[in-house]
């Protein structure tokens, strides 16, 4: 075997100069990985322990699996179908788990070494034959006194890392076996063995972290974290390995926000003091209801921001319905007072359209001057959106360019060339985490100076969430629901088991729709055509049926349990026009149903609608399901939300939806969501699909740690605010979180 001269290998030297070209190519293809240090930061996702068992009563079926497990027994018998023998050996766990190994054709030497007693890692896809669970032809490694197979111990027969069928497993001598995220082509034992060889090859990189901080830690050095992680001796040993490259992860992260926060306080922005005898105050007196305290409070940070020379970078955060909107307004009246102009920039045309008209009806005479029956102290309201016709565009370009519009309403239209402002003095970016940062820099670019900033959500995000992802925004919540608002009663409707309960449903929806009320029915997908009965019903391949869609559940429901309500549908695939006018009717009330996806999920407000039936419930994910549900109960009237799902009772997806059910918490609900998903998800992933670097850290159990890098983070950067005295630490960061990385940081 050839390898790089150990003096020379470092963390970017190719995987092929260290474990051979195939080997290499397999990782590239199946794992996305290239070099010395893509693979020492591939890291095991769990260590099994010799003696101790994996659950194999847990496996799913259909999963990619390696399980360490020891053989039981072995059965030889000829085959009914076919010549040649069937080998089954039963594997089990130590706590009653057991599970079938299969091989076809005659295969004697693998009946010699499966013998009983004989612990091994067996990798392969779960199956079901005749109840029992099973792995056909896996891959597998014996462990100890023995040698693998030859079609696992050595996956392409190439050189490099591999190593004979004939020797001793070196890779899992130690108590703890590292088992890593694999593919099928490269299983957990040929990643351990290429790990083995760049562990004792490469050069350990230069410590990144700086030594003081290290020593008031009690952090391991990275190079001994590195092999710690790989190859533990002990628990605790892994304990500070993983301690350590936590570390970084969040600080990494923390100095990144830091570092940004820092740039963006240096900027110089126009400060827009507040009034006391403007347009802000007017609106003031003319609503309709009494603020809430949170909605005040909000208010007081808001208006002390716009009045600094600094940009503001303000998080607004609350629950569905909390009026954040209304805060938003006022914000947006006190930059118009100062002379500037304001820019919603909404995620979708339904819900940029939705707030034109509802600021408009807010504002009342004071958003319509120049109107007959306009205030002369007022502004003007312009929407500009993609759909827009030739003349309705230019008149609306030509106000926002004059300066008479003073509030600007739009979607991503609003960043195109051509849509130019007089004095943006503040943008306003609803639902935050549909925009990339190239979109909000693109806004931002119209202005002069920086314009203030003030980014919303109605999804609520844990603190430490929040701490990671929005650390470089101040941050306000509103908790509290505005008076007037009732209460929300969810329940899940178990289809399978009880479909006399989905018929109360439509019963339900009914008795709504006759009490004057309306409803909304949401479907988990769009569908290209009507489908019978038959083919909602039918299952796929997986053994589960497709999700129910908006063309196909709106016509069974005319003909059937909503027979004789109009019914309407909206999903993103109609143009701009017809949603605009779907929705226009809806909430008008000239509809009784709308069937809808997700579209809804966001900003739609009709405070006659009442009841959600959500179809196929287990397909959402639970922020999705308390967003969905805040569609309704937001007029004088009690909300109901319907969770109709066939998981039946005790399954993972079902008691999802009883937390759902259970609580109207919103920021419980996100912890909850933040356990159920891959944090990955959240924090370190791309949404192109790349790997991330950033992949120890959870959110919630290492809260505590994220507060320690934060305080290290900003202590640092106050100190050196380009880290121009600690290179190493700046190329560690630049590596962990890079451009894209970053940016989907601030989508969040």
């Amino acid at each position: 075997m050839t390898t790089e001269d150990p003096n020379s290998a470092q963390l970017d030297t190719p995987l092929k100069k260290l474990v051979g070209e195939k080997t290499a190519k397999a990782l590239a293809s199946h794992l996305d990985l290239h070099t010395a240090g893509d693979l020492l930061y591939h890291f095991p996702r769990r260590y099994d322990e010799r003696g101790e068992h994996t659950d194999i009563r847990s496996l799913e079926v259909g999963e990619q699996v390696t399980v360490l497990g020891q053989v039981r027994r072995t059965d030889v018998r000829p085959m009914r179908q076919r010549r040649g023998k069937l080998l089954e050996v039963t594997v089990g766990d130590g706590d009653g788990g057991v599970l079938t190994l299969t091989f076809f054709g005659n295969q004697a030497w693998r009946e010699r070494d499966l013998r009983p007693g004989r612990w091994g890692l067996f990798a392969g896809k779960v199956t079901e034959f005749r109840g029992k669970r099973q792995l056909n032809g896996p891959d597998y490694v014996l462990l100890g006194d023995g040698n693998g197979n030859g079609g696992g111990a050595d996956a392409d027969g190439s050189d490099g890392a591999e190593v004979a069928a004939s020797e001793e497993i070196e890779e899992f001598a130690g108590a703890l076996i590292p088992v890593y995220p694999a593919a099928a082509a490269v299983p957990t034992w040929v990643i351990a063995k290429c790990v083995r060889v760049v562990l004792d090859t490469v050069t350990p990189p230069e410590d990144p972290l700086p030594a003081s901080l290290r020593a008031s830690r009690n952090l391991s050095g990275l190079g001994t974290a590195l092999r710690g992680i790989h190859r533990p001796g002990t628990k605790e040993e892994l304990y500070r390995a993983r301690h350590r490259l936590k570390w970084d992860e969040a600080f990494a992260v923390q100095l990144t926000l830091v570092q940004r926060k820092h740039r963006a306080a240096a900027w110089p922005a126009r400060p827009r003091p507040r009034r006391d005898d403007g347009l802000l105050a007017a609106f003031d007196a003319r609503l309709p209801y009494e603020l809430t305290a949170g909605q005040r409070t909000v208010g007081e940070e808001v208006a002390a921001d716009l009045a600094t020379a600094h940009p503001m970078h303000r998080l607004l955060q609350g629950e569905v319905g909390s009026g954040k909107t209304v805060c938003a307004l006022r914000g947006m009246l006190q930059v118009v007072d100062a002379g500037g102009q304001a820019a919603l920039l909404a995620p979708t045309e339904v819900l940029a359209a939705q707030h034109y008209r509802g600021m408009l009806e807010l504002l009342g005479p004071l958003g319509r001057h120049g109107e007959l029956d306009g205030d002369p102290d007022g502004t003007r309201l312009a929407l500009v959106t993609g759909s827009l016709g030739a003349a309705a565009r230019r008149r609306a370009l030509e106000t926002v360019a004059a300066g008479d519009a003073g509030i600007v309403v739009g979607t991503h239209a609003l960043l195109y060339e051509g849509v130019d402002f007089a004095d943006l003095g503040l943008v306003v970016v609803d639902e935050q985490h549909r925009f990339g940062v190239e979109q909000r820099d693109a806004l931002r670019a119209k202005a002069e100076q920086p314009p203030h900033v003030l980014v919303m959500t109605a999804t609520p995000i844990p603190r430490t969430v929040a701490m990671t992802v929005y650390g470089d925004l101040e941050t306000s919540t509103l908790s509290e629901l505005p008076r007037g608002r009732s209460p929300i009663a969810s329940h899940v409707v178990p289809a399978a088991e009880k479909p006399a309960h989905l018929d109360r449903a439509w019963v339900r929806l009914r008795e709504e729709v006759a009490a004057g009320h309306q409803a909304y029915v949401v479907c988990p997908r769009i569908g290209d055509q009507a489908a019978t009965p038959e083919e909602v019903g039918a299952a796929g391949e997986d053994g589960k049926r497709p999700p129910l869609a908006v063309a196909e559940v709106a016509p069974l429901l005319a003909d059937g349990p909503l027979h004789g309500l109009r019914i309407g549908v909206l999903h993103g695939r109609l143009p701009a026009d017809e949603k605009d006018s779907v929705m226009r009717t809806f909430a008008a009330g000239d509809l009784d149903v709308l069937v809808a996806t997700t579209v809804i999920e966001v900003g739609v407000d009709v405070p006659n609608a009442t009841v959600m039936i959500v179809l196929d419930a287990d397909r959402f994910g639970v922020s999705q399901l308390h967003q969905l549900r805040g569609r309704v109960g937001r007029g004088s009237a009690a909300g109901l939300c319907l969770l109709v799902t066939e998981a039946v009772e005790g399954a993972p997806a079902r008691e999802r939806l009883d937390s759902v059910a259970s609580t109207t918490d919103g920021f419980r609900l996100a912890e909850l969501d933040l356990e159920q998903r891959r944090e990955g998800d959240v924090l370190g992933a791309t949404q192109s699909g790349r790997r991330s670097h950033l992949r120890l850290l959870s959110l919630l159990k290492d809260a505590k740690l994220i507060l320690e890098a934060r305080a290290e983070a900003i202590a640092l950067v106050e100190e050196d605010p380009e880290l121009e005295r600690h290179p190493a630490l700046a190329a560690s960061v630049a590596a962990l979180v890079d451009a894209e990385r970053a940016e989907y940081l601030e989508k969040g």
